[in-house]
């Protein structure tokens, strides 16, 4: 008998480099998948800068995260969102960022985290 699935959603609000959150929070991501869960991925404030495209790492030693963020729908992960106000303060764009996402304004998040079982925040 399997189990209901949750509805999670990530919320991913730290940049990419510099410590491990962003790493940690698309860790929690692709495990949650392997328990085919209803996933929903939220970035907001500077883990927008997760999402931006041509980023150069060289200087850092670190992976590159937005290499991987293109195989989340092969983990069926595809609600992702991204908060606009955060892309607007950032002075970017939808065609900033290395995937497709769905902008959100903040009255759309707050209704997204309330439809949610559970929230994990990084």
């Amino acid at each position: 008998m399997s189990a209901k699935a949750k509805k999670i959603l990530v919320v991913s609000s730290h940049a990419p480099y510099g410590k491990s959150t962003a790493r940690e929070s698309l860790d929690a991501v692709l495990a949650a998948s392997a328990y085919e869960q209803d996933l929903q991925l939220l970035f907001v404030g500077d883990g927008v800068f997760q999402l931006l495209k041509q980023q150069d790492t060289s200087a850092t030693g670190a992976k590159n995260l937005a290499a991987t963020l293109p195989v989340l729908p092969l983990y069926d992960i595809n609600d992702i969102y991204v908060h606009q106000q955060s892309l607007d303060q950032r002075q970017l764009t939808a065609a900033d960022l290395v995937l497709e996402v769905k902008c959100l304004d903040s009255r759309q998040v707050a209704a997204l985290m309330d439809r949610q079982e559970i929230i994990l925040s990084f």
